[in-house]
């Protein structure tokens, strides 16, 4: 058999077959009153390659059952095959499930293994019809622990590396709507439905059979090689199937609640359906059993095309569910969007951008059933698109979605809260586009905005927006802030106040919809920085003066260190290699640089270090200050132990030196692109020391596993020979 042979139903149900003999082999069959039931994936006979067996050994009080499970469970153990099992009589089995939803939709798919088969079958029978009375009021509970789960695992539709078990739309759900069918609360395995299960399942064959171990995560690495023995053509495009799989799940578990909670409130109220109360809640649209559908008005000959941005703008705002039938019918009738947009319908767009909590939902319902496409044609392209940077946790629809969310905590900021919305639904419409996105994108979001009916000076608004919208973050993390050139390059490319705040906005919106990786207090320190010298240049035309170090770092004894949290300053003689010394002492205590600036201020050299923990755990801060001050005193015993460390494999990418000799007052920019390592920053700036560089100032930028380190170079370096020496002596250790 191949590996190929090892994916797919037929695959499950053999191994499911083949666990049945072993474990009947091991069952004892001389014993009355006992059986053996597999409940959970070998129950339903969906056995992946490495799950676990879920297995409860049944008996009517039998003496000794504990020495009949010992064993069962201990030949199971020294097979090394996860177990997760339960001994139980009929009664208590059925009283705990009574107490647990999660117990009871196991024994939902409870099958007879080995022993006494009438007892398997009145455990199978009584736990069906216990579940079919319970349900209703059951589900509650279960859904409550639906929603932690989710909260803790992500939605699988948007996650570039989501379990696919446990994560919103995953494998855990589809058990959940098996259970809400067999209640006979709503129709939950529609063929779609089933069919995203069986590519799910497979998709976690062939990932248990790529890594060789029990495993839900879809991680980058196994993406590839999942996706060729699912037969598709990339890693992308297994990306872009259990996103398509993962939303046909959510989708119909969500129907499925709201069916259920109909249910329940025609049983609280005491009245039958059929008389529903209807609430107005915007023009055109009405609620009703919780859900919004369409006023009888809104359903005339013609209808307005504004009408379905209209009834999302309606549901966002107050965070209600669109009902099936009514996106049904306005994906079927609405009439299409004119060109440009009318007034209501761009108002519209922008309330239900800026709605909040609600316009992740309410975005998502709208896309299911084909509306986006009919507003934003470009959006089809951008759908489950991956992104491939490690920084980045979500696909591109997602992630545009999560920007104009999280751009709603900054509307307050800017003079015009109707262009950070759009913006940032459009900041990376390049994305999936050869060349650079930013640029790419431009004129895609301007021809959106020019659509939309925006006029032309908010249209040219959008496209710089687009255009520009990494410069920030990009200048506060790379560049030397207090040279005159750095503010005076932004303020020219930005033009005026009002622009520079919806691009601080949008920055700030882009990192926190991005993922954790890609946002710290000390970039916004940095951003924040660069906006207030940026904003004094736009509003008066002088550069400001650059902050002075604290009075603790511009006198007194040398050397001076300062730990502050995940901060570290270390203030010396000037002298060279200050930088590349501290940058050795914090490698040796498992510190790993997020980012650092170094400056010579009054004769002294000064270097002030962010840094996070390696492996988890702080380092001990009375050790550290002590090798730091041997460190800045010129002992060379601590560099000298990380220079005896070998230079770490090079993995990927080749790292890459790019010159910027207009970018500084007095100095020329080295910029560094290569992967991150610990003890990089040492070997890079004690490389630029030995090779005569005097680095006046230094900008480290960590994002995800890579950097962008900038090394202000004092001097003209005109000479070609000059710069080519220097950047190789940066390769070699990069």
């Amino acid at each position: 058999m191949t590996i190929r042979d090892q994916v797919g139903a037929a695959a499950r149900e053999d191994r499911a077959a083949a666990h049945d003999s072993w474990l009947t082999g091991l069952f004892p069959g001389h014993v009355p009153g006992v059986s053996l039931v597999a409940v959970g994936g070998l129950g339903r006979r969906d056995v992946a390659p490495h799950s676990d067996l879920d297995l409860v050994l049944l008996h009517r009080g039998t003496p000794g059952i504990d020495r009949i499970a010992a064993a069962l469970w201990y030949p199971i153990w020294d097979a090394k095959h996860g177990l997760d099992h339960s001994v139980r009589t009929l009664p208590e089995a059925l009283s705990v499930a009574c107490d647990d939803g999660k117990v009871a939709l196991g024994l939902l798919d409870a099958r007879h293994i080995a022993g006494d088969a009438d007892l398997s079958a009145e455990l199978i029978a009584a736990a069906g019809d216990q579940w079919r009375r319970t349900a209703v009021r059951m589900l509650p509970q279960l859904r409550e622990l639906t929603a932690t789960r989710w909260a803790s695992h992500g939605e699988l539709a948007f996650l570039l590396e989501g379990d696919l078990k446990e994560a919103a739309g995953g494998l855990r759900d589809l058990t959940i709507l098996r259970g809400i069918g067999r209640a006979g609360l709503a129709d939950t395995l529609r063929p779609a439905v089933r069919a995203a299960g069986l590519h799910l399942l497979d998709t976690r064959d062939a990932l248990h059979l790529t890594t060789g171990r029990r495993v839900d995560r879809l991680i980058a690495q196994e993406r590839e090689t999942v996706a060729g023995l699912l037969d598709l053509d990339d890693g992308d495009a297994l990306l872009r199937r259990v996103s398509g799989d993962a939303r046909t799940i959510a989708h119909a578990l969500d129907d499925a609640w709201r069916a259920a909670d109909r249910l329940r409130g025609v049983r609280r109220r005491g009245t039958i359906p059929g008389s529903p109360t209807r609430r107005p809640v915007a023009r055109d649209v009405v609620e009703q059993d919780g859900e919004l559908v369409l006023a009888r008005t809104a359903i005339g000959p013609v209808p307005d095309p504004a009408l379905s941005v209209r009834v999302a703008a309606a549901a966002a705002t107050a965070r209600l569910p669109i009902a099936r039938a009514t996106c049904e019918w306005l994906a079927a009738f609405c009439p299409p969007l004119p060109t440009p947009w009318p007034s209501t319908a761009r108002a519209a767009l922008v309330s239900l951008l800026g709605s909040g909590p609600g316009l992740l939902p309410t975005w998502e319902t709208c896309d299911r059933y084909g509306l986006i496409d009919g507003w934003l044609p470009e959006w089809a392209r951008m759908r489950s698109l991956p992104q491939h940077h490690p920084v980045h946790r979500y696909t591109l629809d997602r992630h545009l979605v999560q920007a104009a969310y999280e751009a709603t905590a900054y509307t307050r900021e800017v003079d015009r809260p109707d262009l950070l919305l759009i913006g940032a639904l459009l900041h990376d419409v390049g994305k999936g586009l050869p060349g650079d996105h930013s640029l790419v994108g431009a004129p895609i979001a301007a021809d959106v905005a020019l659509r939309i009916g925006l006029p032309p000076a908010d249209v040219a608004t959008i496209e710089k927006l687009v255009r520009l919208h990494l410069l920030l973050p990009d200048v506060a993390t790379r560049r030397d802030l207090s040279d005159p050139v750095t503010i005076a390059t932004v303020a020219e490319q930005v033009g005026d106040t009002a622009t520079l705040d919806l691009l601080h906005a949008l920055a700030r919106a882009d990192a926190h919809a991005t993922g954790p990786g890609a946002w710290t207090d000390w970039k916004g320190r940095l951003l924040a920085e660069l906006v207030r010298r940026v904003h004094t240049a736009l509003d008066t035309g002088a550069l400001p003066e650059p902050p002075e170090p604290g009075p603790e770092l511009r006198s007194g004894a040398l050397p001076a260190v300062h730990l502050d949290g995940d901060r570290v300053v270390v203030a010396a003689a000037d002298r060279r290699g200050l930088l590349g010394a501290v940058a050795a002492c914090l490698a040796l205590h498992r510190l790993d640089v997020i980012a650092a600036d170094a400056a010579a201020v009054d004769g002294r050299g000064i270097v002030e270090f962010l840094t996070q923990p390696r492996y988890g755990w702080s380092a001990d801060p009375v050790a550290l200050a002590a090798d730091l001050r041997r460190v800045a005193a010129g002992d060379v015993s601590v560099t000298q132990r990380l220079r005896a460390r070998p230079l770490p494999a090079r993995d990927g990418a080749a790292p890459r030196v790019v010159w910027l000799r207009a970018a500084a007052t007095d100095a020329v920019v080295l910029e560094l692109r290569a992967a991150d390592s610990a003890g990089l920053l040492h070997r890079v700036a004690t490389a630029l020391d030995d090779a005569g560089a005097e680095v006046r100032a230094a900008r480290i930028s960590t994002l995800g596993g890579d950097v962008v380190d900038a090394f202000y170079l004092v001097g003209a370096w005109d000479d070609a020979e000059a710069r080519a020496k220097v950047a190789a002596a940066v390769l070699a250790v990069a």
